[in-house]
């Protein structure tokens, strides 16, 4: 069965701090790693082996995804891309910092 990417769009009035971000990663079991890119950098359209769990911490990105639309995540909001999934993205004016965690594939 495949599963469709999900976004979680970040509520609360405040961003969340990066330590916040990690701590729920944490809580999922998942170790987080931080990444960034400048302004308008591009990713081309690939895959990922693994189901891909990542938040943005600080500026936003475009992601591109095969099958839908462009979804921007902006500070706080999370994207859950199941393994498999075809994915291209562009970073927005601000540049982007995201942590992102890797869960198994279930077989």
């Amino acid at each position: 069965m495949k599963h469709q990417a999900t976004v979680t769009r970040w509520d609360g009035s405040e961003p969340p701090t990066e330590a916040e971000l990690l701590a729920m990663l944490a809580a999922e079991g998942l170790t987080a790693y931080r990444w960034s890119n400048g302004p308008g950098d591009r990713y081309a359209a690939h895959t990922h082996p693994y189901h891909k769990v990542l938040y943005v911490v600080e500026g936003s990105i475009t992601f591109e995804l095969h099958l839908g639309g462009p979804i921007t995540l902006y500070p706080g909001d999370r994207l859950d891309l199941p393994a498999g999934t075809v994915h291209s993205a562009i970073v927005g004016p601000e540049g982007v910092v995201c942590l992102e965690g890797h869960r198994p594939v279930s077989g």
